[in-house]
């Protein structure tokens, strides 16, 4: 994916595994499928029974677990996680799973998302004498957690996640359990498979796959899960759920491999790509996608509209972690290291490039560039989602609606900024035909708030994010 210099990134990937003896190595291997969830930070948090031992680092995984950590963490459980940044400095204090120790026992907590009441909620905290050791919004979970009143892990998690509000699949480790969390709206992607006789659970099927696992079943909206010696045991936090999956799971974030609430991330994008040609016909004589995740949607054009798919633009695939970084600065010369197109593909011909987004317009104006520096006669851009016009705040770096070019300007202007022959997006309709989500009520089971402004929850006029409002 091009998440590191499009500007649309999501924050993290989360793991969790009990009953094998080789935990940490499993877990490794699925932070590996997850690695396109988050790039600046991994961790382990391993469980022997008796007490939790950690390893975290910046980078990536194979960075962070170099030089023979995983030996040293011996155990029969463990969580990880990758993060990206939007909650929180980047640094190695906020890298997760964050491990807390306290007379009572130690507490491990992983988190994929984004507590929009966080700052509220810590504000009150430490008014009650709370003091905080990181800017992570995941540290405001343990401080409830630990001021709940309640002896049980399960209640103690249960009465914290009544008072967060936001995107969360959050994930608690103790010596002798694993528990595991999802919204009451579900905005976040989290499964449950076997391993033998061990449990799993994941942000993203993908990472099921790559250690063997068998996928059972995805973790509802409003439950919780708890996982120990006697197996895997459910209730409810919370009662009036609706589920509202992120819909750029979809469109950019899971990997094509995975299924997201049972739905296939590969043939969704082609579905995608497909209505988006229904929609948007052009005359053209190549459809080419931008690398790797607008590839699906390429190939359902193509075979929507009859006109060849080819492989115009190639990705470098060997170029370091410095163009890995969520840095404005390093974005357009980041699009230059990671693309080039195939002269002998392009030349001379009418190209339709597909992309699944344009956030702030840098990249699709140095991608149209490209194609014509390479000789492309026309250029035709096709979106495969609707225009992003609103900030997320559930976990997700479009934090102010100024960064959004479809936000200010209108879609000729973004035309002729990007430099293309024409421009057309996907309609919302169109999302959910693609998706196949078109027939389950107003907002088909799926957040659209970044493109209709309807947001699923409350948002806190103290989030991060400056265009919050109530």
């Amino acid at each position: 994916m091009l998440a590191e210099i499009k500007g649309l990134n999501e924050e993290c990937g989360v793991f969790g595994i009990w009953g094998h003896k080789d935990a940490a190595h499993i877990t490794y291997y699925g932070l590996h499928s997850l690695q396109h969830r988050g790039q600046e930070g991994a961790g382990i948090v391993v469980t022997d029974g008796e007490r939790l031992k950690a390893h975290r680092g910046v980078g990536l995984v194979n960075e962070v677990f170099s030089d023979g950590e995983l030996d040293h963490l011996e155990g029969k459980a463990a969580i990880g996680h990758v993060r990206y940044t939007t909650a929180g400095a980047s640094d190695l204090t906020n890298v997760q799973p964050l491990l807390f120790n306290s007379q009572a026992g130690s507490l491990a907590l992983a988190h994929n998302g984004n507590i929009v009441n966080a700052n509220a909620l810590k504000h009150q905290l430490e008014r009650q004498g709370s003091i905080f050791q990181t800017t992570s919004d995941t540290e405001v979970l343990a401080h409830l957690i630990k001021r709940s009143g309640f002896e049980q892990q399960k209640d103690q998690m249960k009465h914290a996640l009544t008072m967060v509000k936001g995107a969360y699949a959050f994930m608690m480790m103790v010596e002798d359990k694993l528990i595991a969390a999802l919204d009451p709206n579900g905005l976040r992607p989290l499964s449950i498979g076997k391993l033998g006789d061990a449990y799993v659970v994941v942000s993203e099927t993908c990472a099921l796959d790559i250690i063997g696992a068998v996928y059972e079943r995805e973790v509802e909206p409003g439950e919780i899960v708890i996982i120990d010696d006697n197996g895997l045991t459910s209730e409810r936090f919370a009662y009036k759920t609706e589920r509202s999956i992120c819909s750029m799971e979809y469109v950019y974030f899971a990997r094509p491999d995975s299924n997201v609430d049972g739905i296939n991330v590969h043939q969704a994008r082609k579905n995608l790509g497909k209505q988006l040609a229904y929609e948007h016909p052009v005359q053209a004589d190549v459809v080419t996608g931008v690398p790797d995740s607008s590839i699906s949607a390429a190939i359902g054009y193509a075979e929507q509209t009859g006109i060849p798919y080819e492989l115009g633009l190639i990705k470098n695939r060997y170029v370091g972690r410095t163009f890995i970084q969520p840095s404005q600065e390093l974005r357009e010369q980041g699009v230059k290291m990671k693309l080039s197109a195939v002269r002998g593909v392009v030349e001379g011909k009418r190209v339709v490039m597909i992309d699944d987004s344009i956030v702030r317009g840098t990249t699709s104006r140095r991608i149209v560039r490209l194609l014509r520096e390479a000789g492309a006669k026309e250029v035709h851009v096709r979106i495969s989602a609707p225009p992003i016009t609103n900030p997320c705040f559930y976990g997700i770096d479009t934090s102010t609606k100024g960064e959004l070019i479809a936000a200010v300007k209108t879609q000729e202007e973004i035309r002729e900024e990007i430099g293309a022959d024409s421009l057309a997006f996907l309609s919302v309709e169109g999302l959910m035909i693609g998706i196949g989500r078109q027939d389950q009520g107003e907002n088909c089971g799926q957040c659209l708030a970044c493109f209709t402004g309807r947001y699923p929850t409350e948002i806190y006029p103290d989030t991060e994010h400056p265009y919050a409002k109530v």
